[in-house]
């Protein structure tokens, strides 16, 4: 599996002004590129844990794509985070790669500078409350480190097939290859 990224991935002024076009805005607390898309747009940012006015910024990984993004906000609106907190509540290994995947985010994110919280993202490790933090997450480290991030790509790509090779990895497992059947919940369908 390819990473479009390697690590200590400096930012320069052109990605700065690539993810200030994306967000609308300035970026703040940039630290990174942490996911670069293959298309070569930046897709992920690693974030000060403190921003420049002192603000505590406990969101390590920000998804800047906007095609990621919107796949991000139509998956949310299909109901996906209700099921993976449900199966996180049934499934002993799930919940168990989760917290692993929270205590990483933590320690990453503290050796950085520590905030003196165990608040991390995206609702770890109970519940699953944001599809953006998991796919930033999955994208900036790679599939296998987060498994409901792993799926949460996969579902983005298998919903919208331009975003596979451009957005994301051409090679990133599928949600058949990770066992979850998309069709049968309706996850792939056009956003209501």
């Amino acid at each position: 599996m390819s990473n479009e990224t390697t690590p200590g991935n400096q930012v320069d002024q052109a990605d700065l002004d690539a993810v200030a076009k994306q967000l609308g805005r300035e970026p703040r607390g940039v630290l990174e590129i942490s996911y670069r898309s293959p298309d070569g747009q930046p897709g992920v940012v690693k974030t000060a844990p403190k921003l420049d006015d002192g603000t505590p910024f406990p969101t390590l990984y920000y998804l800047t794509d906007q095609r990621l993004t919107a796949e991000a906000s139509r998956l949310e609106s299909k109901g996906v985070m209700r099921q993976m907190s449900d199966r996180l509540t049934k499934d002993k290994d799930l919940a168990a790669d989760y917290q692993k995947a929270h205590e990483r985010y933590l320690e990453k994110r503290n050796a950085i500078e520590d905030l003196g919280t165990d608040f991390s993202g995206g609702g770890m490790p109970e519940r699953v409350k944001c599809l953006h933090v998991l796919i930033a997450y999955a994208l900036a480290e790679g599939p296998g480190v987060i498994r409901l991030g792993d799926e949460s790509v996969a579902l983005a790509a298998d919903g919208d097939s331009n975003l596979r090779g451009t957005a994301i990895p051409k090679d990133w497992p599928t949600a058949a290859d990770l066992g979850i059947d998309a069709d049968a919940n309706d996850l792939n369908a056009a956003g209501e």
